[in-house]
């Protein structure tokens, strides 16, 4: 789970007090989308954007205000300044912005979602706004599993907007339903998918590179090592799971998908076909794996008269790993590997994007 809601509920489990930005519909040219969202404290922004900007100093100072008084607020701001005014914003939308000033009060809902996205299991974040006579926001999240809204599972006032819900989940972006009018309550709704995950088997120099920069392209990454001096969160700081263990026994109790990227890149031949036999017969959507054309063309050998693997399931191996951009040093080696495995992510995008 590498999204914002990530890093707030560290902040909230730190005991850190935070104001969480929302922007929950947008209309015309605006400079973010439904679900940008940021997260400001007493210093400023922490993490997230609304777009920079005029808007984003505008939420701040709101988001100040809504942490010293501790009450949440929903309100519309208009990009549609004159292009002669030296203030405003000209980019000619409007957008509605929710500051929740209390959202420790939904830490459990949060961990739901994060356990869930661990689990590699998908689902929606709901957010219902309602405001009382006085005009005083409340607000109440929940967590919805895939598999509640694809069975009867699913219970209380959101039973009824099941197909609401179904709808948002298979459009695959945020929305917006209005539950009474004019404006009265509303109930955002947003959907999170698991990233792909990224396995790279191997804490050495260029398995701690290839961690850094899969950290950067949004993957969730997973590094294997059976050597406890480098498979720890020292070594390396951008692993989201790190795995001591033999490598083979390892990798076979991970779920290889096709949002499954595996990086091979281990001190050795014996530990890289450890590592590469589980993943030949899954359904894993790249496996990768360092060496030469001659290391490969004697493991490929070997993988079919042992059996382990068919031509057709060998031939899925990129080996050499990575893009021949001429790299030499480590950085320049993962930085090839990096873009191999950006490319083959945004051809599986492509395709499943066809059907």
């Amino acid at each position: 789970m590498k999204n914002l809601y990530a890093h707030l509920l560290d902040l909230l489990e730190a005991k850190r007090q935070v104001v969480l930005a929302t922007i929950i519909e947008a209309k015309g040219s605006t400079p973010q989308v439904p679900g940008a969202a940021a997260v400001f404290s007493s210093a400023g922004l922490l993490a997230g954007t609304l777009g920079g900007g005029i808007l984003e100093g505008d939420a701040q100072k709101r988001a100040l205000g809504a942490l010293s008084e501790e009450k949440s607020l929903l309100y519309e701001f208009s990009l549609e300044a004159d292009i002669t005014s030296g203030k405003g914003a000209i980019c000619g939308g409007t957008v509605r912005v929710l500051i929740d000033a209390l959202p420790e009060k939904h830490k459990k809902v949060f961990r739901q979602m994060r356990q869930s996205l661990r689990e590699r299991q998908s689902g929606l974040l709901t957010i219902r706004m309602k405001k009382s006579e006085e005009g005083a926001l409340s607000i109440f999240r929940s967590w919805v599993r895939q598999e509640q809204l694809d069975s009867q599972n699913l219970e209380g006032p959101l039973s009824l907007l099941r197909e609401d819900l179904k709808k948002a989940f298979s459009d695959g972006k945020p929305s917006l339903l209005r539950l009474t009018k004019p404006e009265g309550d509303v109930l955002f709704l947003e959907p999170f998918f698991p990233l792909p995950q990224l396995i790279i088997a191997g804490a050495g120099h260029i398995g701690r590179a290839v961690a850094h920069l899969g950290h950067l392209l949004d993957f969730e990454v997973t590094v294997i090592d059976d050597r406890p001096e480098f498979a720890n969160k020292e070594n390396i700081p951008d692993a989201d799971q790190i795995i001591v263990d033999e490598y083979e026994r390892a990798i076979r109790t991970l779920p290889l998908d096709r949002d499954s990227f595996v990086v091979i890149v281990t001190r050795g031949h014996q530990n890289d076909a450890e590592a590469l036999r589980p993943c030949l017969g899954s359904k894993a959507g790249y496996i990768g794996m360092i060496g030469s054309a001659k290391k490969i063309s004697l493991m490929r050998k070997k993988f079919i008269q042992e059996g382990w693997a068919s031509p057709e399931q060998f031939e899925r191996l990129h080996a050499p790993i990575g893009l021949d951009i001429g790299s030499k040093t480590v950085e320049e080696i993962a930085v090839s590997i990096a873009a191999q495995l950006v490319e083959v992510r945004s051809h599986l995008k492509k395709r499943r994007e066809v059907k």
